[in-house]
């Protein structure tokens, strides 16, 4: 058998703390642990020439379960729909208009960190209701 691998989800943005700020807040993550010599992660980008500050974040599951997302800063801006996308399994295992509910408290929540509601998809005899949402940057993902 095959060892399995760890994976890292990146995103291209133009602001990676504000990204990542609001990824920590949807999921729950936390920032790495500090470099040694560093009593915080402004300190740390500080110390960076001035062209690399601000460059990238990261956040991690703070149960080491969930993928580390990783943010860089990229100079264009975002211009067509994601390939790939997170699903935040905010309703797993409900069903009918408890899911709905659930997910929909769920959006209104993520809307008032800055994350933008595009539709609801619901329910249709084959698959659960979901709501697809973006980020603070337009981002794509979808509350499952």
């Amino acid at each position: 058998m095959a060892d399995v691998r760890q994976v890292q989800v990146t995103f291209d943005c133009a602001d990676p703390r504000a990204v990542a700020q609001f990824w920590k807040a949807v999921l729950g993550y936390v920032d790495p642990p500090l470099p040694e010599g560093f009593d915080s992660w402004d300190a740390y980008d500080a110390s960076r020439p001035a062209e690399e500050q601000g460059a990238y974040w990261a956040c991690q599951d703070p149960n080491g379960v969930g993928p580390r997302l990783f943010f860089q800063r990229v100079p264009e801006g975002k211009v067509a729909k994601n390939r790939v996308h997170l699903d935040v399994r905010a309703g797993a295992g409900l069903t009918g208009a408890e899911r709905l509910a659930v997910l929909e408290a769920e959006s209104a929540r993520l809307e008032k960190l800055g994350g933008r509601k595009l539709y609801t998809q619901l329910a249709d005899g084959v698959n659960e209701s979901c709501v697809t949402m973006q980020d603070i940057e337009g981002n794509e993902f979808c509350l499952d």
